[in-house]
């Protein structure tokens, strides 16, 4: 059996360390976010792999409260924007104003916008126009935004949680795959439980709402990232993920079933999102190695919006979360 040496028990204290802190993080969001403990783990899976989560749910089910919650929790710096048709690229990136200065001189200067923060909140992301929607690729999956020729870094570390309503359809424009491929997770946002929604009902109309603090600094959370990627996933695992990923596509290596219904399947996107969502989760869950459990339990956040059935699979009744539970049988 190989030794361990001092740099990875270092490693492994530090893992312990960091999933000691965010247990208290996840926590200290449950105290005011209720009966969303999977939705919350999905969203911080999501920030540990270093990437971005659409949150889809009726209205009322606390998407927006969950980003200002996990903004204070994790101490990040969080904006939110509204949406709505009318909405301009200038609006969400920034624009150049003409200033005066002494002398009588003019010159440009850049007036930063929402998106210069840490933790974006845009809600109702299918209500503005493609052309709007397309202005948070770049700053999505370059970490930086070109306004007037000139680059602009954002500041780090930047995540997207973008919502959506899936009940009005009226007036929205539905997300492009490009975009859709570049959420690490879809995150389907049920109705609490009875239970949960009892706790909500004393806890929110009360003399006194509980609130949330602050657990987490941006550089321990940085360093909880970092770690995230030091974590070792063994054959079987990334065996697994590649399997099922190539299985989901149609081609020589799906089955009959893919073949027949899906009309596209999940890209090399979706085995990166399965690999750090793995690593994320056992991490939050205290352990220092993903399993196949993991893989199975990410594989609906990660697939649901990288497929897409064709027409005759839906008329025949065909969902992708049930094309999903059958394609995870393949690792069960």
């Amino acid at each position: 059996m190989p030794s361990i040496n001092e740099a990875d028990r270092q490693i492994i204290s530090d893992l312990e360390s960091a999933g000691d802190r965010l247990g208290k993080a996840r926590a200290a969001i449950g105290r005011v976010i209720f009966g969303q403990d999977e939705v919350v783990e999905q969203v911080l899976i999501a920030i540990l792999g270093g990437g971005h989560a659409l949150l889809v749910g009726a209205p009322g089910l606390a998407k927006t409260k969950l980003a200002t919650t996990l903004g204070r929790v994790l101490g990040l710096d969080e904006k939110r924007v509204q949406f709505t048709p009318d909405l301009m690229p200038a609006d969400i990136l920034g624009s150049e104003v003409l200033d005066e200065a002494e002398g009588g001189r003019r010159q440009f200067r850049f007036v930063q916008g929402p998106v210069f923060c840490q933790l974006m909140m845009a809600d109702e992301i299918n209500r503005a126009s493609p052309r709007t929607q397309s202005a948070l690729l770049q700053a999505m999956q370059e970490h930086h935004v070109t306004v007037a020729g000139q680059s602009h870094v954002l500041p780090r570390p930047f995540h997207v949680l973008a919502t959506q309503n899936p009940i009005e359809q009226e007036g929205t424009y539905p997300l492009p795959e490009a975009q859709l491929d570049r959420f690490l997770v879809q995150i389907d946002v049920p109705y609490p439980s009875l239970d949960a929604e009892r706790r909500m009902l004393f806890a929110t109309t009360g003399a006194v709402e509980s609130d949330s603090e602050k657990v987490l600094s941006t550089a321990e959370l940085m360093n909880a990232q970092r770690l995230t990627r030091l974590i070792p996933v063994g054959e079987q695992v990334a065996e697994a993920i590649l399997r099922v990923v190539r299985a989901a596509r149609p081609g020589p290596e799906a089955d009959d079933y893919v073949n027949k219904n899906v009309a596209w399947g999940p890209s090399p996107r979706a085995s990166q999102a399965l690999m750090l969502g793995a690593r994320a989760r056992a991490l939050l869950q205290g352990r220092l190695s993903p399993s196949l459990d993991d893989v199975m339990a990410l594989m609906a956040p990660v697939f649901r919006h990288r497929m897409a059935l064709n027409f005759t699979a839906r008329a025949d009744g065909h969902t992708i979360d049930g094309t999903i539970e059958r394609l995870a049988r393949l690792i069960a």
